[in-house]
C-alpha cells in the first residue's frame, strides 16, 4: 500500500502536464508530412490542419468529459469499455493497437525517407532496415530514454522550429516565394477542392496523435477532474495554433507544391531553399533525432503492451507473456514490432500515416459516443438546453467530424484497417466463446511501464 501511495502521488499541476502532452505530440513532426500534405491538398495544407484541428478541439472536449467522469490512468478503450460494452471496447482497443503496433514504422519510414532525401547515394530503405536494427538492439539490452534526453530533444525540436519559421519569413520578406507575410493563398486557390482539403485533413490527424496522453497520468494529477480535461483541449489547441502556423508560413515561402522533388521530405528541399546547406543539415538533424528517438520509445511501448496483454491473457501468454532471461525485456515482441516496421519498405508517408490515423479516428469517433452514452443516457443529464448542447450536440459533432475524416483516409489503408478489425472480431468471438464471455481487459497503461515492475 505505502509503495502504491508513492507510486501514485498527486504533484502534476497544469503547466507540466501541458508541456507532456506536447513533448508526446512531436511538433517537428509537422514538417515530416508537410510535402505529402501540400501535394495532397494542392497547395492547401494550412486549410488541413485548421479543419483537423476544428474536429480535434470537439473529441478533446469528450476527453475531457470522460476524464472528468473516470479520472483514472485511462484511453478511448477504458472509457468505451465503462460506459457502453465490454466487448465493443475490446474492439476500440483492438484499432487502438494500430497506433502502437504500427506507430514505430511511420517514425522509421519518415526518417529512412529524409536521410535519403539529404544523402541520395544510400537508398531509403537501407536507413529503415538500420532504423530498426539499432532500435530493437537497445530496447532488447532495455536501454532507456532519461526524461532529461527528452527536454532536451523537446527543446531542440522548438529551436529548429523557430530558425525555419524566422529563416521562412526572411526570405518572404526579400521578395520570395508569395513575397508578402500577409496572403490569403494558403486559405484560397483556384486549385480549392472541399473533398481535397479533407483527404489533407485525414492525413494532418497524425501530427495530433498523443493530445490524449495525459489521461495516463490522471492519477498523478492534482485535482484531475479539471486539470486533464483543461489540459486535453489546451494541448490540442497549442499544438494545432503551431501546426497552422508552420504550414502558413512554409506555404508563403513555397507556394508552388508541384516543385517538389520528392513530396515525401518536401520540408528538406524548403530546408535549403531558405537555409543552404549548413541549416538543411542542422534541420535534417532535428527531424531525424526527434525520429530516432521517437521510434525507441515507441517500439518499447509496443512490445510492453504486447507483453502485458500476454500476461493477462488478452494474447497467448507462452508466446507473448515472455522476458529475455539475461535483459528481462519482452525480446519476441520487440522483433516483433521489428518485422512489422519492415513494412515500411513498401509503403508510402501518406498510406502509413493514414493506416495509423484509422485506429485513431475509431477511437476518437467512439469517445464522443462514450460522452452520450454515459452523461445523456446512464446519468439522465438531458432535462436543461444546456444538457443537450453539452452531451448530445458537441459529441454528435465531434462524432461527425471524426467520421467524415476517417471515411477520407487513403483507400488502402482503409482496406488494410478494415481487415484488421475483422480479425478482432473473430479473435473477439474465439476469447468470448461467442460473446459468451466477459473479454479480458486491455492495459494500455502497461505500455507507459517497466515490463518487470
Amino acid at each position: 500500500m505505502k509503495e502504491d501511495q508513492v507510486t501514485l502521488r498527486r504533484t502534476l499541476t497544469q503547466f507540466p502536464l501541458i508541456l507532456f502532452g506536447l513533448a508526446y505530440m512531436a511538433p517537428m513532426i509537422v514538417f515530416g508530412t508537410f510535402g505529402v500534405e501540400d501535394e495532397t491538398t494542392h497547395g492547401l495544407a494550412t486549410d488541413a490542419y485548421i479543419l483537423a484541428l476544428i474536429a480535434m478541439l470537439f473529441t478533446a472536449y469528450s476527453y475531457g468529459r470522460m476524464a472528468k467522469a473516470y479520472p483514472v490512468s485511462g484511453s478511448a478503450y477504458t472509457y468505451v469499455r465503462r460506459s457502453m460494452s465490454a466487448h465493443i471496447g475490446f474492439l476500440i482497443g483492438w484499432v487502438t493497437l494500430l497506433d502502437y503496433f504500427f506507430l514505430p514504422m511511420v517514425i522509421w519510414l519518415i526518417g529512412g525517407v529524409y536521410l535519403s532525401a539529404e544523402i541520395p547515394g544510400v537508398p531509403a530503405w537501407l536507413w529503415i532496415v538500420l532504423f530498426i536494427l539499432v532500435t530493437t538492439i537497445l530496447n532488447i539490452v532495455g536501454i532507456r530514454i532519461s526524461t532529461n534526453v527528452n527536454v532536451l530533444m523537446m527543446a531542440f525540436q522548438f529551436l529548429v522550429i523557430a530558425i525555419f519559421l524566422v529563416l521562412s519569413v526572411h526570405d518572404v520578406l526579400r521578395g520570395m516565394g508569395s513575397a508578402t507575410i500577409v496572403s490569403p493563398k494558403p486559405f484560397f486557390s483556384d486549385q480549392f477542392h472541399f473533398s481535397l482539403i479533407l483527404a489533407g485533413a485525414a492525413i494532418a490527424g497524425y501530427s495530433f496523435l498523443g493530445f490524449d496522453a495525459v489521461t495516463t497520468m490522471t492519477e498523478e494529477t492534482v485535482r484531475p477532474e479539471k486539470t486533464v480535461p483543461r489540459a486535453i483541449f489546451l494541448i490540442t489547441l497549442v499544438g494545432g495554433v503551431i501546426f497552422i502556423i508552420a504550414t502558413y508560413v512554409t506555404q508563403l515561402v513555397y507556394p508552388d507544391y508541384t516543385k517538389f522533388a520528392h513530396a515525401d521530405s518536401g520540408a528538406s528541399e524548403i530546408a535549403m531553399q531558405i537555409g543552404g546547406h549548413l541549416f538543411t543539415a542542422i534541420f535534417t538533424a532535428g527531424l531525424i533525432l526527434a525520429q530516432f528517438f521517437s521510434g525507441i520509445s515507441a517500439q518499447s511501448s509496443a512490445a510492453r503492451l504486447l507483453y502485458a496483454m500476454g500476461r493477462d491473457g488478452v494474447l497467448p501468454k507462452k508466446v507473448f507473456g515472455r522476458l529475455n532471461g539475461r535483459f528481462q525485456t519482452p525480446h519476441f515482441n520487440i522483433v516483433l514490432v521489428g518485422v512489422v516496421g519492415l513494412v515500411a519498405l513498401f509503403m508510402t508517408v501518406e498510406t502509413s500515416t493514414s493506416f495509423i490515423n484509422f485506429g485513431a479516428f475509431s477511437a476518437f469517433a467512439f469517445v464522443n459516443v462514450s460522452v452520450i452514452a454515459h452523461y445523456f443516457f446512464r446519468a439522465g443529464l438531458r432535462k436543461k438546453p444546456l444538457d443537450f448542447l453539452l452531451y448530445l450536440a458537441m459529441p454528435v459533432v465531434g462524432f461527425l467530424f471524426d467520421g467524415w475524416l476517417w471515411l477520407n483516409l487513403d483507400k488502402n489503408a482503409l482496406r488494410l484497417g478494415a481487415i484488421w478489425l475483422a480479425c478482432g472480431v473473430v479473435y473477439l468471438i474465439f476469447l468470448t466463446r461467442g460473446f459468451r464471455r466477459v473479454p479480458p481487459e486491455i492495459h494500455f497503461d502497461s505500455a507507459n511501464e517497466t515490463v518487470d515492475g
